[in-house]
């Protein structure tokens, strides 16, 4: 019966698609039962389609799939099940996926201004082991999302908080006495959150990540409780709180493994960790790429747990233009490789390396042929010379995926000082791209607003910056904590309009562009972590709008311009940031200023 039903789906791909061309074929979803609007599941009806169109399509045929405006519903109950690790999120497996594309080429999905809504915990989109293919015109929410919107009615610090649980939202008073949030198939007692402006939707000035306890919570009306020990005055009434916790199991999007993928108008309104997680990908577009609120009546005051954009270990060219990223609960675009720990020297040529973050492991990190370099985590500075692989494999599992630990051999004898005794990373300088982040908005987010740590060159240019509440542009580095690479060797920082960031101290938050490299032992440091002889880091042309006094901090840095920037002071917040100066530069050389 089976082999029927594939056989008549075959029969109807063969009669419906559309040939544009010699090697041009369009899909029409609704020609084989996709319909919107219906409630049904759609998960399963979209892979009997991509799966009979890989079986009878050529790689170099350009396949396009076209949905028809609408809603379509995803439920994690009939998704299907990979086993996938995704940098920078829980490597909890396996995980769910709602439209699996994977060993695709020249395929676009073109959703036509469709909805995707999603139920339960799910990874919304994977695209997997693929070249040439574009994804556009949709959008990705969740209908019961994992965080829980309330509002404050009344704060008293001898009794404690009362708020009001937003309509959407399902909770329940656990029995310890907490508050619950659930949905299908999944849990939640929060603790932590973000405060936002009733009437702006920006992060409360001075609240940063907010510490709570809901425990003896009651119920003294309905979708009205009472928190006895939730004592903070600085939430007054009406303000909007997004109650989380620190879980991101899966991205709206995921890539892993592709070439030249390119993404249109697509927007992103939840996802239970990043709106798009990247990780050993070359050559990616984001154009008009969103992760948004749903215009200016949307209820809801939050976008994404994490980032709205992350890449790790890619290579070529990325292109960020065009987007918009607001309330998301951190950075709009993070963009690194990861550090492997040497664990053991075994011989002159060979080394035992680890990854380290609990969320940034079982991945491919390299492969024969590749280049690296090795950093000595204290200082930050690298040691011996570049080397070259000539064979990875894992060394804690049979296979590489699910692996914490590589064995690696090297063409070139590893330097004497490098041992397993004192801490050391390899960077793998072959997985590095360039970077082009244009005309964006940046706004009402969470920590920062754009992270790099590239050596190639990168372009930061015509964006605009709005209440990022930390940071608004971070050029960091870190082998000893996040484990994230490497060093800026060719940065431009142009044109770019920076209004009120500095509203909250969140992690590396110096300076409105804060360049801070993690470096446990600055003084015993020999080179700079940044710049270099090849190249600097250059800002100018900016104009900084700010209530504060900090613009720029830089640590380790061979090569600044800081120049034609135009500083325009306001007093829409009182300044509080411990940092005095508006430059502060530690061990800097070669740097230019001019104001």
């Amino acid at each position: 019966m089976k082999k029927k039903v594939n056989l008549w789906l075959t029969f109807l791909i063969c009669l419906f698609c559309t040939d544009l061309c010699a090697k041009h074929k369009v899909y029409d979803m609704t020609r084989f039962g996709i319909f919107p609007d219906t409630q049904i599941e759609t998960s399963s009806l979209i892979q009997k389609v991509l799966d009979s169109i890989k079986s009878n399509t050529e790689d170099r045929e350009k396949k396009i799939l076209r949905f028809a405006p609408g809603r379509y519903d995803f439920y994690d109950d009939n998704a299907l099940e990979r086993e996938l690790y995704i940098s920078n999120h829980d490597q909890n497996n396996p995980k769910k996926v709602g439209i699996v594309i994977e060993n695709m080429h020249n395929l676009i999905l073109d959703g036509q201004g469709a909805e995707f809504i999603f139920h339960g915990q799910m990874l919304p989109i994977s695209l997997i082991h693929s070249s040439n293919c574009q994804l556009k015109n949709f959008s990705i929410d969740f209908e019961n999302p994992h965080i829980a919107q309330i509002k404050v009615v009344s704060n008293n610090i001898a009794d404690g908080i009362i708020f009001e649980v937003a309509p959407w939202i399902h909770y329940r008073i656990s029995k310890d006495s907490l508050f619950e949030i659930y949905g299908n198939n999944w849990s939640a007692c929060p603790s932590t959150g973000i405060a936002f402006e009733e009437n702006t939707k920006r992060v409360v000035y001075r609240t940063s990540d907010l510490q709570y306890s809901t425990k003896g919570i009651t119920e003294i009306a309905p979708r009205i409780l009472k928190a006895p020990l939730w004592k903070d005055e600085k939430l007054i009434p009406g303000t909007v709180i997004a109650m989380r916790t620190y879980h991101r199991p899966n991205p709206g999007i995921f890539l892993s493994q592709n070439k030249n993928t390119s993404i249109h108008n697509v927007k992103i309104h939840y996802a239970e960790g990043m709106g798009l997680l990247a990780q050993l990908c070359e050559n990616i577009t984001l154009n008009k790429f969103n992760v948004c609120l749903k215009g200016d009546n949307d209820p809801r005051y939050f976008t994404t747990q994490a980032d709205a954009t992350h890449f790790s270990g890619c290579k070529g060219k990325i292109i960020s233009k065009n987007g918009l990223y607001e309330n998301m609960m951190d950075d709009a675009i993070n963009v690194h490789g990861t550090y492997l720990k040497i664990i053991k020297r075994l011989d002159d040529y060979t080394l035992i390396g680890r990854y380290m973050h609990e969320q940034s492991w079982g991945f491919k990190w390299g492969e024969a042929g590749d280049k690296v370099q090795f950093i000595r985590s204290a200082t930050m500075d690298t040691v011996g010379y570049e080397n070259q692989i000539t064979a990875i494999y894992s060394h804690d599992k049979k296979e590489e995926k699910g692996s914490r630990e590589f064995i690696i051999k090297f063409k070139n004898k590893i330097a004497p000082s490098i041992d397993d005794h004192t801490d050391f990373g390899i960077e793998n300088l072959t997985w590095t791209p360039e970077v082009v982040f244009s005309e964006n908005i940046i706004r009402n987010n969470r920590a920062r607003g754009a992270l790099f740590s590239t050596p190639c060159k990168t372009v930061v240019e015509k964006n605009l910056f709005d209440h990022t509440s930390g940071t608004a542009i971070l050029l960091c580095g870190d082998c000893n904590g996040w484990y994230e690479t490497g060093s800026c060797k060719n940065v431009t920082i142009r044109k770019n309009r920076f209004i009120n960031a500095l509203t909250s101290m969140f992690q590396f938050t110096n300076a409105i562009i804060s360049i801070y490299p993690e470096i446990p032992d600055l003084q015993g440091q020999k080179g700079y972590f940044h710049g270099g002889e090849n190249g600097k880091i250059s800002i100018v042309d900016n104009i900084f709008e700010t209530f504060d006094i900090p613009i720029l901090y830089a640590k380790s840095v061979n090569g600044l311009i800081f120049k034609n920037n135009k500083i325009l002071k306001n007093t829409e917040y009182e300044p509080y940031h411990w940092n005095k100066k508006t430059i502060l530069l530690e061990r800097v050389t070669n740097a230019t200023i001019k104001e």
